[in-house]
Order: C-alpha cells, then structure tokens, then sequence
C-alpha cells in the first residue's frame, strides 16, 4: 500500500496540470477561431453552416470547462501558498516559545539566588539584633554587679522588694518570708550541696520578675535565653546554673500559656540538678513541686501527685518534719488530691500542715487561719458541718481579738452577734441596726481575704442550715470588711439558695461551700476557691 502523496508532490502535479490545461486551452481557443473564420467565408449555406455551428458549440462548452480548471488550479496554488505562510508562522511562534521558556528559567534563578540573599540577610539581621539585646543585657549586668560589689546588703534589699510584688508569673509571695527561697544560701542543704546562687543570677532573676510583671514578655523570654545560652556556652550544659536558669525561663513560660515548653524546660532542669547536686538536694525538690504545680494547672493530678510526693519527702528529710516549707508542700499535695476526690487524705494533709503553722506561727494568725480553712473545705466535702462550723467561728475568734482583745461581755466576734440576731428575731430583743453588732462590724475594721472567705463560708453554712438572718448579717459584714458589692450567689450559688425554700442534700450545698484556701498568696483568690481548671499551688524558682 503506497503512501499518501506529500503537499509538495501534490503541488508539482498541479503546475504540470495547469500548463496542460492552459495548451489546450489556447489550441481550443485557436480553433474556434478558425472555425468563426470558416463559417464567416461559407455565408448562408445551410448545410455547411449547421455543422460549423455545432462545432463552435462543443468548443466553447470545452473552453469553459478548461477556464474553470485552470481556475481551480490557481486557487490550490493560492492554498499552498498560504499554507507555507502559516507554517512559518507557527515556526516563528515555536521559536518565540523556547525564547520564552529560556528566560523563564533564568527569572526562576534569579529568584531563587535572591531569596537566599535576602534569608541570609534576615538571618544576619537576626543575629545583630541577638548581639544588640546581649550587649545592653551585658551592660545592664555590669551595672548590677557593680551595686552588689559596692554594697552586699543592698542586694538583699533589691530581692526582698523585687520578690514582694505580686505576680501572676510565678514567683510567689511567702507568707513566712519575704524572699523566695532559692535567694537565700542560708537554707539548709544548700550550703552543704557546695551550690550558691550567683548574683548575676538573682540580678537576673529581678529583672525577669520586673518585665513579667509589665506583661513585657517579648524582653523577658530573649534575655532568659541569652542568659542561658551564655551559661551553656560558659559552664556546659550540665551545670546547677543553667537548671537554675532553665527553671526561670519555664515559670516565664508557665505564664504566657505555653505549658508543653515549660514542662519541657523543667524535666531538663530536674535531671541537670539530679546529677549535679543529687537526688535529696532543696533545689530538686523546688523543681519536683514547680513541675508538680504545672502538671496541676494542665489537669495532670495523677501525673503531679507523685512528683509532689517526692518534693515533701525531701523537704522533710532536709529541712525537717515542722518546717514551713513542709506545710506549703503539704497544702499542694492537699490541692492535688482534693481535685481527684480523696478527701480523707486532704483532710489528713492540711490537718497535718495546720499543726506545723501552730507550731511555727503562733503569733501570727494568718498562716494559722488560712490552714483552718483549707481544712474546713476538706470537712465540708466529706459533709463535716459542724467541725466546719467551728474552725470557722475559731477564725472569726482569732480576728476579733487581734483587733480588740479578749472575748468578754459585749465584746463579742460578729459570729456570736448573728446568732444573737437569729435567736432573738420576730422578738422584742431583735437587733435593729448594725451599729449594736459591735465595732468590728460598725467600722469594718479587719480587711484580710481570709476573713472575708470565712465570713462568706460561714453564712453560706448557715443559710443551709435555715439561719437566715445570721447569715445575712455576715454576708452584709463581708461586703463592707471588702469594700465592695456582695452577692450571696456568688457564696452560695443558685441550689443553696433554693434550701431557703425546699431541702436540698447535703453534697448540693457542700459544692459551693467548700472553699480551700491556699498559704501561698499566688494560690489565694478572693474567695477562696480552687477548681479543677484553676489549679495553683506554692511555685518556687530560684534554688
């Protein structure tokens, strides 16, 4: 089978055609020529006319047929012309194409070589900044540790004032002390662990404590991690130093919400000091309840309560059973435990920690008050309401004679003023006005949170127990002891207030009646009150 002929075949077939066509075309035309010639010399003969004009006919009829082919011959020529005019058009575009294509690909380099310039200038740009930040950190240490050289006291006055503010970041306020622990070399253990605190460290510290506390975090995070990227470099990664800083840079953490980094920075800094100062050393117990209050605040209570543990045991073994510190333990592993409904074993720990404040604080009621409420809670969510009921009114005791001595004749805390009220209500001896309840109530004298949560916790317990007008008495004292508006939903909640009108069960009222109260004021809240979503427990970071 032949092939298909080729456009050019076909083209030179056709010029072979039209110039046949046009030879006969001009012998056609030369013999109707002759043929007109002829009949014009015959004239009108009728017999030779006719035939002449046939043949005339059939030749003219020819001629157009050889006119229309060469016709269309022209036109195929006109076709193929054109089709060599579109195919060089389209090799001209092929060409423009890969022209096209060739500097596309060169744009794509350029583009590519200069996105790494401009990262590496970013990077570059980064790397000055970090170099900025450094030398005005360096230059704010020299200022620092000139002070400390000049004056050794003075920084133990900074520390005390730094360490004083209250913050949400996690350097607590001690009720015992005025300055976090891991700033004092004097605790026992520390000496005895050959580690102290540098001062550029505590410099250090104050000025975490001083950003944090302006919510300037976008300094506080980068000069914490200068700081240890310098302790690494200086020291190794494995030094008491950088764990003390890594514990800094996590409770920072702890702060913004980034609880996974921070437990990251913690673990790490658990196992540096582990190493370096061994198992039983104060500092490893600091970390141990740092983390353990993390895991609390992440809802972790069976994750932390061992950790917790661990941090008590040490701190008993080196500090001793009764030492404060131990209570404060104590209390968190109470919190822990009291968010994972053991009740028995909370009631158990902040027994145990109110002994030690009794021991420890006799003088100063505060720590011994907030313990009797954290342990009234505990009695509470056991359903207890008596012994609740007495650690309360042993609270509102304490407070009044503080302020105005001994208990004697008229001079009566405002617990025993409300059930007067209450006994004598629809009677004749029925007190009418706030002035008689004495003058604690009068001028609103005590301010002290504990004794507003106690006031609150108390009336709430009365309520439940139908003593109305005892408990609107001191709820109407905790409001202006507070110096703010009060509601008794916000004691009680919507179920403790239907018993006013229908029983309710116990656990009902004891929901909202229970209310601990941390030692630790970073723990403490105006009410009291500790949930699950809110854990907080006595953090350390400096040891």
């Amino acid at each position: 089978m032949s092939s298909p002929p080729t456009q050019e075949e076909i083209l030179s077939q056709t010029n072979v055609v039209a110039k046949g066509l046009e030879s006969l075309r001009v012998e056609h035309q030369q013999i109707l020529n002759s043929l007109t010639e002829s009949l014009a010399a015959i004239g009108q003969k009728d017999g030779a006319t006719r035939s002449i004009e046939d043949k005339l006919g059939i030749i003219g009829k020819t001629l157009e047929m050889l006119e229309l082919a060469i016709g269309e011959a022209d036109v195929m020529h006109a076709l193929s012309n054109h089709l060599h005019h579109v195919e060089a058009e389209k090799q001209k575009l092929r060409a423009q194409v890969r022209r096209l294509c060739q500097e596309n690909s060169w744009l794509r380099d350029e583009l590519a070589n200069t996105q790494q310039r401009l990262q590496t200038s970013e990077q570059r740009c980064a790397t000055l900044d970090e170099e900025k930040s450094h030398l005005q950190f360096m230059n704010e240490m020299k200022k620092y540790d000139t002070d400390n050289q000049q004056a050794g006291g003075e920084n133990e006055r900074e520390t005390d004032s730094s360490s004083s503010q209250k913050l949400d970041l996690g350097f607590p306020d001690d009720d015992d002390d005025h300055q976090p622990e891991a700033l004092s070399n004097s605790q026992p253990g520390v000496a005895a662990g050959g580690y102290e605190i540098p001062a550029r460290l505590r410099t250090l510290h104050n000025l975490v404590v001083q950003y944090a506390s302006q919510g300037r975090y976008e300094v506080a995070v980068p000069l914490c991690k200068q700081a240890l990227e310098d302790l690494e470099k200086t020291s190794g990664h494995d030094h008491p130093d950088v764990a003390t800083m890594l514990n800094i840079l996590a409770l920072v953490y702890r702060d913004q919400g980034k609880y996974k980094e921070a437990a990251l920075l913690l673990n790490d800094a658990l196992g540096i000091r582990e190493n370096t100062l061994g198992p039983d050393h104060p500092a490893v117990a600091a970390t141990l309840n740092n983390l353990a209050v993390l895991y609390g605040k992440r809802g972790k209570y069976k994750e932390a309560e061992p950790l917790c543990k661990r941090a008590l045991v040490i701190r008993e073994k080196v500090l001793g059973k009764d030492h404060p510190d131990v209570a404060k333990q104590l209390n968190n592993l109470a919190l822990l435990c009291q968010n994972q409904g053991k009740y028995e074993e909370v009631e158990k720990y902040y027994k145990r920690a109110l002994d030690i404040y009794m021991h420890n604080f006799k003088d100063d009621g505060t720590a011994i008050d907030q313990a009797k409420n954290n342990l009234a809670s505990a009695f509470l969510k056991q359903g207890k309401y008596k012994q609740a009921e007495l650690l309360y009114k042993e609270v509102l005791t304490r407070a009044h004679e503080r302020e105005y001595g001994k208990i004697e004749g008229d001079n009566k805390p405002i617990w025993m003023h409300a059930e007067e009220k209450e006994e004598n209500k629809g009677t004749a001896k029925e007190v009418s006005s706030s002035s008689e309840y004495g003058s604690w109530y009068k001028t609103a004298k005590v301010d002290s949170s504990t004794v507003t949560t106690t006031l609150k916790n108390l009336g709430a317990l009365y309520r439940r127990q139908g003593k109305l007008e005892a408990a609107e008495t001191l709820e109407e004292c905790a409001t202006r002891s507070r110096g703010k508006n009060f509601k008794v939903t916000d004691v009680l909640g919507a179920d403790c207030l239907k018993t006013v009108v229908t029983p309710t069960t116990p656990d009902q009222c004891a929901k909202e009646l229970a209310r601990p109260e941390s030692t630790d004021a970073n723990a403490e809240s105006s009410s009291g009150h500790h949930s699950k979503s809110q854990f907080s427990g006595h953090t350390q970071q400096l040891q």
